[in-house]
């Protein structure tokens, strides 16, 4: 079956500061140096840890502009992980859609106003678009394709009489369509390339 919204309830009791507000993106062959290119952003020192990923981002934004978010880059097999703590660049399609050229672009978003949303691009172009906790609406080229899977790990639809598990299942999401899985050990223990990008 692989992994459903039940695999990843682990993250909001890890990680209670990042889960209130966060991003995570996965990007296909393409280095973190990249990325940031692609982002016209900027480097920053390499973190280690969720927690230092989270101050940071904030010291960024205490900044006499404010605009710039944190984006903490690592490689995993094919993949490049990019977590944003309290950012939203990988899902807003204005900046997603040109940095996806050439390769796939799995991106999901939460945040403390109960705002969320999921992106899957390949090559500019969306595949499926829609907010985790309202699946029943969706776009993109491809909006039903994983439609059966979305139902069986945990997203809650209408006519579903089990409890909203959203959050989690958009992270169980993107791991049956990157094959990456991740671990609270991954998160808490990783050194992670970082830069930075205007977010105005």
């Amino acid at each position: 079956m692989g992994p459903t919204a039940a695999d990843y309830l682990w993250f909001e009791d890890r990680f209670p500061d990042l889960a209130e507000a966060y991003c995570f993106t996965f990007v296909r062959d393409l280095l973190p140096s990249e990325i940031l290119q692609r982002l016209s952003g900027r480097e920053e020192p390499a973190l280690t840890g969720a927690s230092a990923l989270v101050d940071a981002a904030y010291e960024l934004f205490d900044q006499p502009d404010g605009t710039r978010q944190l984006i903490a880059m690592t490689r995993l097999g094919p993949w490049t992980l990019m977590i944003e703590p309290n950012g939203y660049l990988g899902v807003s399609e204005e900046i997603a859609l040109p940095a996806s050229a050439g390769t796939s672009w799995i991106s999901h978003f939460t945040n403390i106003n109960a705002l969320d949303a999921f992106l899957w691009a390949e090559d500019t172009v969306t595949r499926l678009s829609f907010e985790p906790m309202f699946p029943d609406t969706r776009g993109g080229s491809t909006p039903d394709e994983h439609l059966d899977l979305m139902k069986r790990i945990g997203f809650h639809f209408e006519d579903d009489p089990e409890p909203d598990l959203s959050p989690w299942a958009a992270f169980a999401l993107a791991e049956h369509l990157t094959g990456v899985t991740l671990t609270p050990e991954l998160l808490q223990e990783t050194t992670f390339t970082c830069g930075s990008a205007k977010t105005s």
